[in-house]
């Protein structure tokens, strides 16, 4: 059950991997085409394998100073994407709710549209003045009140925090609230 509950809450690493192995793959094939062209006595395809070999050695001789930073800039951002792929935790937008009888999964969407009504129902508002972002760790509430009346951002941190406590999510994430200082007319 808990593989099943991971890899619903984590994403898969199988594009980083798929994208690694075309390009060793790519890079095999080719070593290997220049090889056999080169076993046959033909010119190479390309570059010859030993004069490739040289000329890096030779590094930076011949070669301009802006393109070999470039080269070495995607060289490094390829590097850098694989490095993150592989080191990062790579969640998704998703959260377990506690049940003893069953796996639960849902969607951050779905906790933020369940705390916007909360909050809005404690900030007695409309729908449209209250923006709710859930993250892993952290959620935020945005109030902006209605011209005139006065909202509780501690009413409105109760509710949510309730709101969150009766679900029970995993991680259960912090509740920070933001009140509008600038009110909505005629809501």
């Amino acid at each position: 059950m808990s593989q099943i509950l991971r890899r619903e809450t984590h994403s898969s690493r199988a594009g980083a991997s798929g994208i690694a192995a075309v390009l060793v793959i790519l890079l095999c094939v080719y070593a290997l085409l220049e090889a056999g062209v080169r076993a046959v006595g033909q010119p190479p395809w390309l570059v010859d394998p030993g004069t490739a070999a040289e000329r890096i050695i030779a590094l930076p001789a011949g070669i301009s100073p802006l393109l070999l930073g470039a080269g070495g800039a995607v060289v490094a951002m390829v590097g850098l994407y694989f490095f993150l792929h592989a080191v990062l935790p790579g969640r998704r937008a998703r959260h377990l709710l506690r049940d003893p009888r069953i796996a639960v999964v849902v969607d951050d969407e779905v906790l933020a549209s369940a705390l916007a009504r909360r909050a809005r129902l404690a900030a007695n508002v409309t729908q449209e003045q209250v923006m709710v972002v859930v993250s892993q760790r952290l959620v935020v509430v945005n109030v902006r009140p209605t011209s005139g009346s006065r909202v509780s951002e501690e009413a409105v941190l109760a509710a949510v925090q309730a709101e969150l406590e009766e679900m029970s999510p995993v991680p259960m994430p912090a509740v920070r609230v933001n009140l509008g200082t600038s009110g909505v007319i005629g809501a």
